[in-house]
């Protein structure tokens, strides 16, 4: 039996950075893939502790809520900090973080047409505290902010990415920020794990697997029963 499982829509969105941790720090785990009429149904939102998806099965730990899920994964696995004032700041990045998220989603999902043009001319501002965080860290060479990755860095690393779906230079005038999607994108397993389809989409099957030993160009990368 795998020790995580992760319940949610047929789309990675808030289950990305949770999916990028645990593949990169060499976990296996289940997805349990619930369609959107299913998921707009009483008894789901019954199901669901505060009627929301993603789902996180730790064992006999449930959580809700994909930040906090990330802060557990980053506790458990040793991606907190070494010490309770590195865990502070890790906290207040990854609120910002979370700032910049919800902007993003708001405007894809109630403003897009008419909010994309401002919200792109607004991002350098966005992006400009982590290029300076960056730079404070080992001169931009290391992580966002302790020596060692964190849980905030893969939620920075999807934020970043999905920023370049939406206006593919952004980061051009971040060099910091731009070599460090470049640099984390090029770890090995995350590297896998960003190439295989089931960092994109989900396979239409209810459940699938993802174990760290699959790589890109070798075995395949899902398993559906």
């Amino acid at each position: 039996m795998l020790p995580y499982t992760t319940i949610y829509f047929p789309v990675q969105r808030r289950c990305k950075a949770m999916h990028m941790l645990l593949a990169d720090q060499g976990q296996s785990w289940k997805e349990e893939v619930v369609t959107m009429e299913t998921g707009m149904k009483d008894s789901l939102k019954a199901f669901c502790l505060y009627g929301q998806l993603p789902k996180f099965q730790d064992r006999n730990l449930t959580l809700y809520q994909s930040n906090a899920i990330l802060g557990h994964l980053g506790y458990s696995l040793g991606l907190y900090g070494k010490d309770q004032q590195e865990a502070a700041l890790l906290d207040v990045v990854n609120d910002v973080v979370e700032d910049l998220h919800c902007k993003y989603i708001l405007l894809i999902y109630t403003n897009y047409e008419a909010g994309k043009e401002e919200y792109v001319k607004a991002l350098p501002g966005y992006l400009k505290p982590f290029e300076m965080l960056l730079s404070q860290n080992e001169g931009g060479h290391g992580f966002i902010v302790v020596n060692q990755i964190s849980f905030v860095d893969y939620n920075l690393l999807d934020l970043l990415l999905i920023q370049q779906v939406l206006a593919h230079s952004c980061l051009d005038s971040f060099p910091l920020l731009s070599a460090y999607v470049v640099c984390l994108s090029a770890r090995p397993k995350l590297k896998a794990f960003l190439a295989s389809p089931r960092a994109s989409m989900a396979t239409g099957s209810s459940e699938s697997l993802w174990n760290p030993g699959w790589e890109a160009g070798g075995l395949p990368d899902i398993l559906s029963p």
